[in-house]
């Protein structure tokens, strides 16, 4: 006659127990996982976006990326070759070069203009329009060689839709100072 085991649960009991402690684990494992993995993409996308605005009074300077930035001038109109309900905006910053090591301070140099609505335009080409005399946009600053407290102009041209023009807002978002970013009022009417 052959001897029946006696550590074997016939009604399932332990298997079950088992199964429910697995379970549990994986729940609780499992966003743990994710969080350690998706931390590093968090803090890069932080660091490569603008997102929290630091406001800057016209007239006012502000030390971003090693240098004093000033928004100088805001203008806007019909120039060029535009499309229909849109206006040549350009933007000019005086700054004054703290750390010359500007490759450094404004890698990711981003001018950019913001609306009332939350709309972000970049810099963009206008046939017929260009930068005023003796201003650079962020690259040719970048490599412009400026000394330390050399001031220099900096500035772009943008195409902004006509019912954005009343609350637009010029910006300026550097990859050293990345999530903050400038963001200046507009000139007085």
């Amino acid at each position: 006659m052959s001897a029946v085991s006696t550590d074997i649960d016939p009604a399932g009991g332990g298997e079950k127990k088992w199964r429910r402690r697995g379970l549990a684990a994986l729940a609780i494992l499992l966003p743990l996982t994710l969080a350690e993995t998706s931390y590093e993409s968090i803090r890069e996308w932080l660091h490569g976006e603008d997102l929290i605005a630091r406001d800057v009074e016209f007239g006012q300077g502000a030390p971003f990326g090693g240098s004093e930035w000033r928004l100088a001038d805001l203008r806007g109109g019909k120039a060029g070759r535009l499309p229909e309900h849109a206006l040549a905006v350009i933007a000019t910053f005086a700054v004054t070069v703290g750390d010359p090591d500007l490759q450094k301070q404004w890698l990711g140099c981003k001018v950019m203009l913001t609306d009332a609505a939350g709309r972000r335009w970049l810099p963009d080409f206008i046939s017929g329009v260009s930068l005023p005399d003796g201003v650079m946009n962020c690259t040719s600053a970048i490599f412009s060689g400026a000394k330390k407290g050399e001031i220099i102009s900096v500035g772009e041209t943008f195409i902004v839709p006509e019912d954005a023009i009343e609350t637009i807002r010029p910006a300026v978002g550097l990859g050293s100072e990345r999530p903050w970013f400038l963001r200046f009022q507009r000139p007085p009417k």
